[in-house]
């Protein structure tokens, strides 16, 4: 039995990142939970940034942004990000969080990140309380000690988080399920438990 609620943003979990922009005089960090992918090829995301917030206006002038990936080890700074505005702190000295250079838009990239999404805004949905920044993504880093030994990128080995209703919790290394597995042949099945036992 279910119990009805008011209407609210209660799809969780949701990714939570940390997005690196800048204005050509600073960078900023904000905390977004708000994001996802709209298209496959080209690849499109979207950040979803509240109006009041310093990085609304900096992504507005700039077009362009980072998304970067955070992990276990990054959950006090994520939070710090999230809830300080930028108008007070410089984030990246308070967090000391390191810059890196990206390879086509000006804002910086996370050293600690696991994975950046080099970002450029095509469109902007504007909303009551938040604007949605569409955006393609047009380049990506991955660390290099996540790829394995055939060049495969293992992204869940990086100890991601998640955001769900207020809190942050870790994305455990224990995989349901892969995509088609409930269609897989036996014979494929088993070539894919042989590999993920060679890979432990």
């Amino acid at each position: 039995m279910k119990k009805s609620m008011k209407p609210g943003t209660m799809l969780n979990p949701l990714p939570v990142v940390l997005v690196s922009c800048a204005d050509g005089t600073e960078d900023n960090l904000i905390t977004i939970a708000w994001t996802g992918i709209i298209n496959s090829n080209p690849p499109i995301t979207y950040v979803s940034v509240r109006k009041s917030r310093k990085s609304h206006k900096m992504i507005e002038n700039s077009g362009e942004f980072v998304i970067n990936l955070v992990t276990e080890d990054m959950v006090r700074e994520t939070d710090f990000c999230g809830v300080k505005s930028g108008r007070d702190v410089n984030k990246f000295q308070v967090c000391g969080l390191e810059r890196e250079k990206a390879d086509i838009v000006k804002a910086p990239m996370l050293a600690k990140s696991p994975l950046n999404l080099e970002c450029v805004v095509k469109e902007v949905k504007e909303f009551p309380s938040h604007d949605m920044f569409i955006a393609e993504i047009v380049a990506v880093h991955g660390e290099e000690g996540l790829f394995d030994e055939r060049g495969r990128f293992c992204l869940d080995r990086a100890n991601l988080i998640s955001y769900s209703h207020g809190e942050y919790f870790g994305l455990k290394r224990h995989p349901l399920g892969s995509f088609g597995y409930s269609i897989m042949k036996p014979k494929t099945r088993k070539r894919r438990n042989r590999e993920k036992m060679k890979r432990r």
